[in-house]
């Protein structure tokens, strides 16, 4: 007996991103009105290592760039053609014999490639942050590629100022490390020269200012993975880019470079990219970085799908998550409201940033997510869910703190989770939680009409929660939970009484 063939099924978009370090292919389709990957290719082509000093490429770096495209155009003979887009940037704008590479390449994948300017590659990255990342409305965008560097200050979908230099990863390696030694001497020029660079366009930046900073690329990446690898808040600093220098120069040869976290991949442009990052800071008076999601190929994604900026980034996601995983949308979002009053109630003694009531409401309508697999081991399936579903709209830091919600919603507590977020303190991690476990036990009934008006007192981690008495009398069930919860809380430290008058 065969399986019955639907009619139809969501089209293929696929975005390929010729850089100048690595070529990138994107295939996704959409479901529940979020990007959902089919499949992601990278090689490290290395486009860039190829140019001479009279920015000709040599026949070896193309022959790696159309042997890679020939792989890429396999998988692309399924795709509408109007589905596709293909982008070239920094080295084959630089290349003096880019039309021989792209008159090639095009014949090898069958569709034309864009070759964008500068300003056009620095516009898509913001694209690609401002459709996958939120954070504070005026943003500071970091790019570090293979032979160009992108700078873009925007709010929401604008861009205000964008710039495209001419310094990257590949090209600075040439420059001061193609010996593969590393020493202060070479990291210091290579730094002043990034400075330099930069020079030319810090004042214009920094006259229109950005709330916060955010970076992408391979060498932000890396250098968050090094972070959390020898235990470090992943929140990128002076200070902490000038510690890896030192870990890096400790080693002196490429072939001894063996810095915990660093993937054997980056070894060969990590020290050029961590030279332009640290440039960067010192010219710009950055004080953090926070690593974001999306780049390029997600800027030309997002603008390619249809409607893709009518509908905030996190809530696209919580609502593609709700379909996908059959959560019981009415009543994530009637806790949601109770977390939301409690809050506003504890707001102000607590110290809560409105960021962090963002990331609780996100808990609110996710606590859930783990019921479609089992109701005993919920919380472990919505934690491994959450830690391995795409979220666009939260940075990693936010969807660690996600994870510590979800996963202390009711019953046990796991305070591994709680230790391992790391966008705010422990403490206020913990009045988070506590909001929300009381948010989940009195919506136990899950109807709307016999929600109890309730309020909230707090001295630090002395709680009171105040109730009818009548609502008490006739609600058992809820008030036996709330009894315990008090055991369960006296864990963390924090005392609840229950008041009934």
């Amino acid at each position: 007996m065969s399986a019955s063939v639907p009619s139809c099924s969501q089209p293929l978009y696929a975005v390929i991103d010729l850089g100048s370090n690595s070529f990138h292919m994107l295939i996704t389709r959409l479901v529940a009105d979020s990007v959902q990957v089919v499949d992601k290719v990278k090689r490290k082509v290395r486009l860039a290592s190829g140019l001479d000093v009279d920015n000709a490429l040599s026949d070896e770096a193309m022959a790696r760039g159309w042997e890679c495209l020939s792989l890429f155009a396999e998988r692309l003979q399924d795709i509408p053609d109007q589905n596709i887009k293909i982008v070239a940037t920094a080295t084959l704008r630089l290349a003096t014999n880019s039309n021989t590479f792209i008159t090639k390449a095009e014949t090898i994948l069958g569709h034309k490639i864009n070759l964008i300017s500068g300003i056009e590659e620095a516009h898509n990255i913001y694209l690609g942050v401002a459709h996958t990342t939120s954070s504070a409305d005026k943003r500071l965008v970091i790019d570090i590629g293979g032979a160009s560097t992108e700078l873009i200050v925007g709010s929401g979908f604008d861009v205000k100022q964008a710039c495209s230099l001419n310094m990257g990863c590949v090209t600075f390696n040439g420059e001061f490390f193609a010996d593969g030694t590393f020493s202060e001497n070479a990291f210091e020029q290579a730094i002043n020269k990034a400075r330099i660079i930069l020079s030319d366009v810090s004042a214009q930046y920094k006259g229109i200012g950005w709330d916060t900073a955010l970076g992408i690329s391979g060498t932000l990446q890396a250098v968050a993975e090094v972070l959390t690898a020898q235990g470090k808040v992943q929140k990128i600093t002076l200070a902490n880019l000038q510690d890896i220098q030192q870990q890096v120069v400790s080693f002196q040869t490429i072939d001894k470079l063996n810095i915990l976290g660093l993937e054997a991949e980056r070894k060969p442009v990590f020290a050029p990219g961590l030279a332009i990052l640290t440039a960067i800071f010192a010219e710009f008076n950055i004080a953090e970085v926070y690593l974001a999601g999306g780049a390029i190929r997600e800027g030309v994604l997002y603008e390619l799908l249809p409607n893709m900026r009518n509908v905030n980034i996190r809530q696209r996601t919580l609502l593609g998550l709700i379909q996908r995983f059959s959560i019981d949308e009415r009543h994530a979002y009637r806790v949601a409201d109770i977390a939301n009053n409690a809050f506003e109630q504890l707001q102000t003694q607590w110290q809560l940033t409105n960021e962090l009531g963002t990331i609780l409401q996100s808990a609110c309508v996710l606590h859930e997510i783990g019921l479609l697999l089992e109701y005993k081991g919920n919380k472990k399936h919505a934690k491994y869910i959450l830690e391995n579903t795409d979220l666009a709209g939260f940075s990693n830091s936010e969807r660690k703190l996600l994870i510590a919600l979800v996963t202390n919603h009711k019953t046990d507590i796991d305070e591994t989770a709680i230790e391992n977020q790391y966008l705010t303190s422990k403490q206020q991690a913990i009045f988070l939680i506590v909001i929300l476990r009381i948010a989940v036990i009195l919506s136990k009934r899950r109807t709307d009409d016999v929600m109890p008006s309730f309020s909230l007192t707090a001295d630090q981690m002395n709680v009171s929660l105040h109730l009818p008495e009548v609502f008490v009398r006739n609600h058992p069930l809820i008030s036996a939970d709330l009894k315990q919860e008090c055991i369960d809380l006296s864990t963390l430290g924090v005392t609840l009484v229950i008041n009934s008058k």
